[in-house]
């Protein structure tokens, strides 16, 4: 498999290892060839409230809405189990973007700056991971 061929695949390949595949309204339903890829994982507060983890699904879902970002997929831990795999987190958050200008749009745009404030009672804690293609 070709790198192009990879890079198409990722959503399928996603969406089969427990992520939620949603895609945001306003964008073409394709990742950039060298896209920036940020992945925030949640903890809640409240790790076995399903109530909590909807609210924080549900807001995940109208902050898809921001429109620089290119593609997103909302999930939770897949059941594998290997020494390496980290499960404790409830919900992640994967986002592709054109670059990391985008991104830094995405990240003062008011409808992200509003997700935090109203959300940010649900997660105990929140890790980011940003990368770029190599």
């Amino acid at each position: 498999m070709n790198r192009r061929q990879f890079i198409e695949q990722t959503p399928q390949t996603l969406a089969a290892g427990g992520l939620l595949a949603t895609q945001a309204g306003n964008v073409p339903d394709k990742i950039p060839a060298k896209p920036f890829v940020h992945h925030v994982y949640f903890w809640l507060t409240n790790p076995n409230s399903e109530a909590d983890k909807k609210q924080l699904v549900s807001a995940l879902q109208a902050l898809s809405k921001v429109p620089v970002i290119r593609q997103h997929f909302i999930g939770t831990p897949a059941t594998t189990n290997r020494d390496v795999i980290e499960r404790s987190y409830q919900v992640s958050w994967l986002l592709f973007f054109d670059n990391l200008e985008e991104e830094e749009v995405y990240q003062k745009h008011p409808i992200h700056l509003q997700f935090v404030e109203k959300n940010k009672h649900l997660w105990s804690k929140v890790v980011v991971y940003d990368s770029v293609t190599m």
